[in-house]
């Protein structure tokens, strides 16, 4: 399976502006992996322009890109699984250049879950005098850090900001790994946007979670204020009411 990409295009009629590039954890697969997320929904009050509760509904202009791990004999459970790690970091590079070759770098998030994420991570830290620019944005779910030397005192002259998620009850990854990866970016003076559930293990916490998340990818796409401004004026409709306020808004 090395070398496979799962890619789900913008929807139709919606211009691609924005890429995701989101890896997958160990003992799983860019198809399963996607179908999974996919399947993860949003609050009502995060609803795309279709009314869906799914980030393909929520972000119809992002492409999504989903690189395979390689199936490699695991030592630590004596079987084959997909692993991140045994594989070289350019792999990962190599799929960010393509994307590169279709949006400025800033137009692309870098993501995963698990050992999806402590590789994306790893890459990052490895190539931060990389001159193409920054991401839009990491995101990382139930990760940890691999690199453990020199964290503290290394200051990053990239600043790319991260959002991580980390549930309280993950029993594959514990809090505490979570936490020492928040600590650790911090500490190379980069910018991270953590957040703690209460529940739902090794996954993506539900509404909560995907709602911050998110957030945290309008922010960086720099539509917000749009869509407030979208999210009001639907308000007004169909409340059927405060009709100078939307005239107000259509005048600005």
């Amino acid at each position: 399976m090395a070398g496979t990409i799962y890619t789900v295009k913008p929807k139709a009629g919606h211009t691609h502006t924005h890429t995701v590039i989101f890896l997958h954890g160990r003992d799983s697969d860019c198809n399963e992996f996607a179908s999974e997320l996919f399947e993860s929904e949003a609050s009502e009050s995060e609803c795309g322009p279709n009314g869906g509760r799914t980030l393909p509904d929520i972000f119809p202009s992002i492409k999504w890109v989903f690189p395979g791990a390689p199936t490699i004999k695991s030592q630590r459970f004596d079987t084959d699984m997909s692993q991140w790690f045994d594989m070289c970091m350019a792999r990962i590079i190599s799929v960010v250049a393509a994307e590169e070759n279709i949006l400025p770098k800033n137009k692309i998030f870098l993501a995963g879950i698990s050992q999806g994420f402590a590789t994306a991570i790893a890459t990052y830290l490895a190539n931060e005098h990389n001159e193409h620019g920054e991401f839009a944005g990491l995101i990382g779910l139930c990760s940890w850090l691999p690199i453990t030397q020199n964290t503290q005192n290394t200051t990053l002259s990239h600043k790319t900001p991260i959002f991580l998620g980390h549930s309280k009850d993950d029993d594959v990854v514990p809090i505490k790994n979570g936490r020492g990866l928040r600590d650790s970016l911090i500490g190379r003076g980069l910018q991270v946007h953590w957040k703690e559930y209460e529940d739902v293990g090794h996954w993506i916490n539900e509404p909560e979670g995907v709602d911050d998340m998110v957030a945290f990818m309008k922010q960086r796409m720099g539509y917000q204020t749009q869509t407030t401004r979208r999210e009001l004026l639907n308000t007004c409709s169909n409340r059927g009411s405060a009709l100078e306020e939307v005239q107000s808004l259509q005048c600005d």
